[in-house]
């Protein structure tokens, strides 16, 4: 089973609830797909690490043949190619590696160049796989790193993927695909109207979804009147705890010292159970 752990805002606990869910349910794997800033690590701290790269090829303009008839600029829908007089100039953090520009040279004057915009990382903690990306500083390309740290899940066993924060590309990237689609909220304002967004991006994609609300206790019912009135079930809420915060600050999964969380986190499984088809 492939569980993706979402939320529609950052700062909502959805590595927290990954984490702890991994743990508490002995999961044979977690990929952490928030490749601009992965936490999962931190918290798990796997061993033997093994890395690769993760490319794109990107297009490079032999002069001595380019007639600078502007069709690869033209054609570049993303402003990755830019082409003045005699002077032909390529913007790679710009180029999505659709290779259009390459087919469209009449002179044959392009070819492409592997560029490295990120890495993979893949060890094993507590008898869990964990794998996550990292997108290199300054690159704004996210969905190749996911991509290419999913093609590292397991076929069997449990699978959580940590999702990146929000309701874009990253964030379709990491939930296509999977079984079922647990979407962490606060019970505020904010929450509500990225839960919103977040839960409509999801069930666009026709994956069965459920709220757990984070931080329960403080702010308002908003994000209870919203489940309820589109019959999305709230299958955890996890109180605003000092203690649970406390842990969260040191690097410490809380249900390590707050053991009866551990059976909670099995009992949200066996409810995802019920509800995947």
């Amino acid at each position: 089973m492939k569980i993706v752990v979402a939320s529609g805002k950052g700062g909502t606990g959805k590595t927290l609830i990954a984490v702890n869910l991994a743990l508490s349910t002995k999961a044979d794997q977690l990929i952490d797909c928030d490749v601009e800033e992965p936490n999962v690590h931190i918290f798990l701290r796997p061993e033997k690490i093994e890395t690769e790269p993760v490319e794109l090829l990107v297009p490079r303009i032999d002069e001595d043949k380019c007639t600078y008839c502007r069709k690869c600029a033209e054609f570049c829908q993303f402003n990755a190619l830019f082409v003045a007089g005699e002077t032909a100039m390529v913007f790679p953090e710009l180029c999505h590696s659709c290779g259009g520009c390459k087919l469209v040279c009449p002179e044959g004057a392009i070819d492409e160049v592997p560029r490295e915009i990120g890495r993979i990382f893949k060890g094993d903690a507590d008898g869990i796989n964990i794998v996550y990306g990292e997108l290199k500083i300054g690159e704004p390309l996210a969905v190749p790193i996911i991509s290419k740290a999913k093609e590292h899940a397991l076929e069997d066993g449990l699978v959580i993927f940590d999702a990146p924060p929000g309701s874009a590309c990253p964030v379709v990237e990491t939930v296509h695909g999977a079984d079922f689609c647990i979407m962490v909220t606060e019970p505020t304002p904010f929450g509500l109207h990225d839960l919103e967004v977040a839960t409509e991006v999801v069930q666009q994609l026709d994956i069965p979804i459920a709220v757990v609300v984070n931080f329960a206790g403080i702010g308002d019912r908003g994000v209870y009147d919203f489940c309820e009135k589109h019959q999305i079930p709230i299958i955890m809420e996890i109180p605003f705890d000092r203690r649970i915060a406390e842990l969260y600050s040191k690097g410490i999964p809380f249900t390590e010292k707050m053991t009866v969380w551990k059976g909670k986190f099995s009992d949200l499984l066996e409810k995802i159970k019920e509800m995947v088809p």
